[in-house]
């Protein structure tokens, strides 16, 4: 019984230091929440044209793509996965204006797969109601 207890303590602590050194534990870890777990599942499966929703922190914020439609771009950190890319469609929607690294958003849209993380995008309205309304949010407010 003695022994049974040793073993407990010994992986109670192994498994604080994992966590304290960041490794990521199957099964145990508690860093993904509820909201990410459609991107999480399509990253691993590696699909894409997937409806998701969930959060992240802005890592970087990119140069807008002005080649046709006009687009946001950053990349959002996810917990307990990938960083992604964010193409937010800037005619169609307003842009997060002030948007800097460390700034969480909230997301609602597409996912395509890719082997950098994949990429976000239909965060707006469908003007032509083919597709399903998107949004980001951002410092209480809903871009859509």
């Amino acid at each position: 019984m003695k022994k049974l207890a040793y073993l407990i303590v010994a992986l109670v602590l192994a498994y604080g230091f994992a966590r304290e050194q960041g490794v990521s534990i199957p099964g145990f870890s508690d860093t993904a929440p509820a909201g990410n777990s459609e991107l999480l599942q399509a990253y691993s499966r590696q699909q894409s044209d997937v409806q998701v929703q969930g959060s992240g922190v802005v890592v970087k914020v990119l140069r807008d793509d002005l080649k046709g439609s006009r687009h946001q771009k950053f990349i959002l950190k996810i917990a307990g996965g990938p960083s992604v890319l964010v193409a937010h469609n800037i005619d169609l929607a307003p842009r997060i204006d002030g948007l800097r690294a460390g700034d969480s958003v909230e997301f609602y849209g597409e996912y395509e797969w890719n082997a950098k993380g994949g990429v976000v995008h239909w965060t707006h309205r469908d003007p032509g109601r083919r597709h399903v309304d998107g949004w980001l949010k951002h410092d209480g407010r809903t871009f859509e």
